[in-house]
């Protein structure tokens, strides 16, 4: 089992906030936030890589 503690552990927690801050965030239905949400907290490092890599993304707005 991998434990993770100290000084990681509190890494993993800060970038687990910022995916689900990001999550809520961005423009995904209300169903896929709430499954990403899960996900990275369930299995907060393989969540939050997957979640980076196919993840929803906060909503931007493109200024022309």
């Amino acid at each position: 089992m991998l434990e993770i503690g100290g000084i990681g552990g509190l890494i993993v927690l800060v970038l687990d906030i910022w995916a689900l801050v990001s999550i809520i965030g961005s423009n995904a239905g209300t169903g896929a936030k709430v499954l990403w949400c899960l996900l990275v907290i369930l299995l907060p490092i393989i969540g939050f890589i997957i979640w980076l890599i196919a993840g929803p993304r906060a909503g931007t707005t493109v200024r022309r």
